[in-house]
């Protein structure tokens, strides 16, 4: 029997551990502060639960235009909020717990060190032990990033793992940061009834994502009284009293009761013997792999944002049961980024799969695109919403779908659709073909395919 030592806990660890544990593996896992990682405990379920309020009151907001009267008093008790968000997040660790013993999976709860390809240094309350296995998969995760010149104090300068200790919504919470995490919670605290500004270093939010969709989600945070400042870098943070004081590369100053960081993450592979035992890292700590997740040592893989491949959980999940899958010598596909889909969890949501407009221009690949404003679906004009788009991109001639964006309500769910298509190969025609229901918003992906349709 096959021995896999894993260290983290997370969506690349839990998933491979119960995947090698279908294939016959004998499973050891390991986690410093609980099973299900920092995406279940402080990252993306929790985020995810508190956006879920936050687009609960912002529907309440704009019911008056669908004929429903409400109290101007609605508003959100984050104490409250903040008290269930942390209660799922544990149900979550639970359940996951119960998966893994369920499928025999053994749990240590330490801090975990490379020894060599075969073998995992493991410190416990009850002490130090060596375990020794087959193989390694290291999913250690990352943490936020922080600045010398702005150091979170966890209460009114805070980190995303931090906020959930709040129990007044803040009067003014300025984000510093306008990328993914940036854009989520700006886009959450404007939705709960804060006062937001959003620092961004770049021209415009989202400077990673499609052009229209960034443009558009900027439009709409203007719109509902977001301030955004571009090309606007951060130099320090102070507090101030019961406040904060941004400070700006060019002098201005920014004051607010709280404020966000949102500067990125680090990989968490430092002090973890990682380089001794031969693993190679990139200038930024990542852990190099190759598309079915090895590392630079036989026996030893490694999964999710300590690779720094794409810093999702579902790219991470999927990483480690690749590595599983070719380690026990099951079927496997190798990890290709041009079919993931990922969703970034604004009001709206934008939703993405394939290939972007920049890799499509990069590539000088011959595409046809179209962009359909959801405004003109029926189902979106019956439950009051203006802004959001499908768009599509197919190959010229053969029709094939390559790529595609959705922003709307909901569209982490409707893009699956599209990620069918790009994924396996469908064309503009087959995915017209496909009924949708009448009305509704996914109409919009089959009217948008009807477009590239080419006699």
């Amino acid at each position: 029997m096959t021995h896999v030592a894993i260290v983290g806990g997370g969506p690349g660890g839990y998933e491979a551990a119960l995947v090698a544990a279908r294939l016959g593996a004998k499973v050891t896992l390991v986690e410093r502060d609980g099973v299900g990682g920092s995406t279940v405990l402080t990252d993306c379920v929790p985020s995810k639960t508190l956006i879920a309020t936050s687009d609960l009151l912002t529907e309440v907001e704009s019911s008056a235009e669908l004929g429903v009267e409400v109290p101007s008093t609605v508003r959100a008790d984050l104490a409250a909020v903040n008290h269930r968000v942390m209660r799922l997040a544990a149900a979550q660790s639970e359940d996951i717990a119960t998966r893994l013993d369920a499928s025999g999976v053994t749990v240590l709860d330490g801090r975990a060190r490379l020894v060599d390809a075969t073998s995992v240094e493991v410190t416990t309350e009850e002490g130090t032990r060596v375990v020794d296995a087959d193989a390694v998969l290291l999913a250690t995760g990352a943490h936020p990033r922080v600045s010398p010149d702005a150091q979170p104090d966890g209460e009114r300068i805070l980190t995303w793992e931090q906020v959930y200790a709040l129990r007044e919504i803040p009067r003014h919470m300025i984000v510093v940061g306008s990328g993914v995490t940036g854009a989520e919670f700006a886009s959450a605290y404007n939705g709960l009834g804060a006062e937001v500004t959003l620092v961004s270093s770049r021209d415009r939010v989202l400077p990673g994502e499609d052009e229209d969709a960034a443009a558009l989600i900027e439009e709409v945070f203007t719109e509902r009284g977001m301030t955004v400042m571009g090309t606007s870098r951060m130099a320090a943070v102070e507090r101030s009293g019961d406040g904060v004081v941004v400070t700006l590369t060019d002098g201005r100053t920014v004051e607010g009761s709280h404020c966000l960081l949102a500067l990125g993450s680090i990989p968490n592979t430092q002090d973890m013997g990682l380089e001794e035992a031969g693993v190679v890292l990139d200038d930024g700590g990542f852990v190099r792999v190759d598309r079915v997740s090895r590392t630079s040592v036989p026996g030893v893989y490694a999964a999710g944002d300590c690779t720094g491949v794409l810093m999702l959980a579902s790219v991470a999940a999927q990483q480690g049961r690749i590595a599983m899958s070719h380690l026990l010598g099951d079927a496997v596909l190798p990890l290709d980024l041009q079919k993931i889909s990922s969703n970034i969890f604004t009001s709206p949501e934008i939703a993405t799969v394939g290939l972007s407009q920049r890799q499509i221009d990069e590539a000088e690949i011959h595409v046809e695109s179209t962009m359909l404003p959801l405004a003109a679906n029926a189902r979106a004009k019956m439950q009051g919403v203006h802004h959001g788009f499908v768009k599509l991109s197919a190959r010229a001639g053969g029709g094939g779908v390559v790529g595609g964006v959705v922003v709307g309500p909901r569209a982490s769910e409707l893009v699956h659709a599209l990620s069918l298509a790009v994924s396996t190969g469908l064309t503009v025609d087959q995915v017209a073909e496909a009924f949708t229901v009448y009305p509704s918003l996914s109409g919009s992906v089959a009217e948008a395919a009807r477009r590239l349709h080419r006699l």
